[in-house]
């Protein structure tokens, strides 16, 4: 037996990825899909397997020559697209005698191979096509007696209101879709014309038209997708994944339902089986493997904090291409639920104590043997970071894109440029989780749990303290911030040795750097992305910084507190 794989289209629904790698090097739980068709098809017992290219065939040939199988593969370079059936024609001289397999490129599938050849052969028929019942694109029509009827629009297309009158064997005409396997006798070569394009289903079409019968194999309880879609590439990943994550021996797939997600572009999901729930997170598909992703850095980081006894979700399972992460479910309450339902300020010191004592967790355990190659963004909250992803970031996406004040960056860059140096001036340094924040931090039988660590790095613990403390979704009293800035210190005191007025200082400008972030990211998110939710914390946010910045020198930044001012009034009469 000998085999063709087509590989040879332009992936066009899948793009932009397949501009970066071609289809069928797409992995599906860590492996190649070419690698795991060319490995179902030595295993059937074929002996020599053809590839027909075209999109980015560089990348198919390489990726054969670094391979060692057991048997001959080789590739077939179509300068231009032959369709499915040139491109069985244009290897005739690649077949002998046997029947040979074609299958598609693109498909996930546990269809055993041998003993669909097996099948071919023990009928007269020159074709056998592989159906499987898969109703968003059923399309090729079946008799009862198991033969090929038709095609598409010239297939007949039963009423589906009507019964239809049964056929041999005594079942009815059903709709089908094809898998894209088949396999074939070497006497159809002769049918298929010398033109510059043709499909194998228009040499269906001429053999059906010429009296010949297409036999149909229509195996029961198997797994068949195509990864044509971004959509259909990630459920098949995720039905390699989730097995993983639930150890029932129920045969029901587990039950998904999307879930709330936060301000980024992910998408969540919760997967529910009758032993458990897991929540599934969409970074989305990521093809450049020259870029760090999302999708990796969550991955890392968060096996790492784990690894280090640090309270995160345990990560189940991760595919970094697809961009799909299966992590513990802790369920739907977080600090600032709990928070705002709690009945006295002594109830809310106690959980923000926690929240505390797990942030000099995360900062000083986190910090032991991280990596900086995890990193997602940059390795190290720095100089350029406060410039450019809070500052201008403040400027440009609140100020300017909110607020429409036309304040020029420029303008502020010397008070921006010695804010930063004061942040920097005194921070302890340590794992930095850069959005910790009480919707960030999740309970579970009355532990706190941190989440959303991907954007992880070196920085000053003072930075994370803030955004817990100057949060604007729950908006603590200014004396409850300074008495958990105050446990802070002490709790840290009992494990490093540190200077509380240098660390308090740099706690201020992390506090103001942190607040411009804040006002940054409800600008975008609200005028950009359309998350007008995040608009009711503005207000909050606005009060906070106008208030840090009413404690610095007057001469220390004059200009941003009188635009501060300025914002908040321009706030108060609403975004033009």
């Amino acid at each position: 037996m000998k085999a063709l794989i087509l590989c040879a289209g332009l992936g066009t629904r899948l793009l932009p990825h397949t501009q970066h790698i071609p289809k069928p090097l797409f992995p599906i739980n860590g492996k190649p899909l070419l690698d795991r068709i060319i490995q179902s098809l030595i295993q059937a017992g074929c002996r020599a397997i053809m590839i027909n290219t075209h999109h980015r065939h560089r990348d198919i040939e390489a990726f054969i020559k670094t391979q060692r199988y057991a048997i001959s593969v080789r590739t077939c370079h179509e300068p231009r697209i032959l369709g499915t059936g040139g491109a069985i024609r244009n290897i005739h001289d690649f077949w002998d005698q046997d029947a040979f397999i074609v299958i598609n490129g693109d498909i996930v599938t546990n269809i055993d191979l041998k003993t669909v050849y097996d099948f071919h052969r023990q009928h007269p028929h020159p074709v056998t096509l592989v159906l499987h019942d898969f109703p968003e694109i059923n399309t090729v029509v079946v008799d009862g007696g198991g033969s090929v009827i038709g095609f598409d629009d010239c297939a007949p297309n039963p009423d589906p209101t009507t019964p239809t009158p049964p056929q041999a064997g005594g079942r009815s005409v059903r709709k089908l879709t094809f898998t894209g396997i088949q396999v074939i006798d070497p006497q159809v070569l002769k049918w298929i014309p010398d033109v510059p394009f043709t499909t194998s289903i228009d040499l269906y079409r001429t053999l059906r038209d010429n009296g010949m019968t297409l036999q149909a194999f229509i195996p029961e309880n198997r797994y068949w997708k195509d990864i044509g879609t971004p959509r259909q590439y990630q459920a098949a990943v995720l039905d390699q994944l989730l097995p993983l994550a639930f150890s029932d021996a129920s045969s029901d797939p587990p039950v998904l339902a999307r879930i709330a997600g936060d301000g980024s572009d992910r998408v969540w999901y919760r997967a529910t089986s009758p032993c458990c729930t897991v929540v599934i997170a969409d970074h989305g598909i990521h093809s450049q493997p020259d870029i760090r992703s999302e999708c990796c850095a969550f991955t890392s980081i968060g096996r790492h904090l784990y690894d280090k006894g640090i309270s995160v979700p345990r990560i189940v399972a991760a595919d970094s291409f697809s961009g799909l992460v299966i992590v513990e479910d802790l369920g739907d309450i977080h600090l600032q639920s709990v928070v705002q339902n709690s009945q006295t300020p002594s109830c809310i010191l106690d959980w923000y104590r926690e929240a505390v004592r797990l942030l000099i967790a995360l900062s000083l355990d986190g910090a032991s043997g991280f990596d900086l190659s995890w990193t997602w963004q940059t390795p190290y909250y720095d100089k350029s970071v406060i410039l450019e992803k809070e500052c201008r970031y403040f400027v440009e996406a609140f100020l300017n894109g909110y607020l429409n004040l036309g304040i020029h960056f420029a303008d502020l860059a010397d008070e921006f440029d010695g804010l930063a140096d004061r942040a920097l001036n005194g921070a302890m340094h340590g794992f930095m989780h850069r959005d910790f924040q009480s919707r960030n931090i999740m309970v579970k039988n009355r532990r706190l749990y941190a989440i959303d660590f991907q954007g992880g790095r070196i920085g000053p613990i003072q930075y994370d303290l803030a955004s817990l403390l100057i949060d604007p979704y729950v908006d603590l009293d200014p004396d409850i911030q300074n008495g958990l800035l105050a446990f802070c210190i002490q709790e840290l005191s009992h494990k490093v040795s540190l200077d509380p007025v240098s660390f308090t200082r740099a706690y201020r400008y992390c506090r103001i750097t942190r607040n411009l972030q804040i006002l940054g990211a409800f600008g975008y998110l609200t005028r950009v992305k359309g998350k007008s939710g995040f608009a009711v914390y503005i207000p909050a946010a606005l009060r906070t910084l106008n208030r840090s910045l009413a404690q610095l020198q007057p001469s220390e930044s004059p200009n941003l507190t009188r635009i501060a001012t300025l914002a908040m009034k321009k706030f108060e009469r609403g975004p033009s």
